[in-house]
């Protein structure tokens, strides 16, 4: 993508209502919404549901209008991106979407603790050096800060095409004591039918194309006796 097509991108995102992008100084210094999503911003009582690095936002809004009595969000720091989510938002007219251009490890400035019922991951970096594990969205150390706003009965959903993501993500439940609710290879393969399956990326259909097999994990945030 061009400079020119990103800043027209960049500026047409300022006229979105449902796009929140604060400087690390004016997040720090406490975010109007926090704890008050619901009742503030979607003026409902619905579970508010998050998807990190989402991108486009394909499965944000995917979910969201598949799910109109849930609240979704979607998180990334790349504000061209972000555009085509907000874009498809106001065109179909989804109230229960909204978007934070931020980055993940800012993520509990955002959320009061159990404000968020779920996580989606779709496609995460899968940052295959093991000297950058700690920075997969499925370390224990973003696990920690995703327990500091999900509530009791939430959950992780990840879906990737990377067997590195996939294998690290089943050692991290285990060590974690983690309950693992489903794991899935191929879900394709599997024949799963629900929105996991449904739901396709942009480059999950060019991966499927090259007869990537696309995996799946869903997980309690939570040990399962705690």
């Amino acid at each position: 993508m061009g400079n020119k097509n990103k800043l027209q991108r960049f500026a047409e995102n300022l006229t979105f209502d449902n796009l929140f992008q604060l400087s690390y100084n004016e997040v720090k210094s406490g975010f109007h919404l926090k704890g008050k999503w619901a009742a503030d911003f979607f003026k409902n009582d619905h579970p508010i549901i998050l998807e990190l690095g989402c991108g486009k936002g394909e499965y944000t809004v995917g979910l969201a209008r598949n799910n109109p009595d849930k609240n979704y969000i979607g998180v990334d720091i790349k504000g061209a991106r972000l555009w085509r989510g907000l874009k498809t938002a106001s065109e179909e007219n989804l109230m229960n979407v909204a978007f934070i251009r931020a980055r993940i490890n800012l993520i509990e400035y955002y959320f009061g603790p159990d404000e968020v019922s779920e996580i989606w991951i779709t496609f995460p970096d899968p940052h295959p050096r093991e000297t950058k594990e700690r920075k997969r969205l499925t370390s224990p150390q973003f696990l920690k800060r995703y327990r500091k706003l999900v509530n009791k009965d939430g959950m992780v959903q990840l879906k990737t095409d990377n067997i590195i993501v996939f294998d690290y993500t089943l050692d991290v439940i285990r060590e974690e004591k983690l309950e693992l609710l489903y794991s899935s290879e191929d879900i394709y393969g599997d024949g799963l039918r629900n929105e996991v399956a449904q739901i396709q990326t942009f480059y999950e259909q060019k991966w499927l194309e090259h007869g990537t097999k696309i995996k799946y994990l869903k997980f309690s945030l939570y040990r399962k006796y705690e």
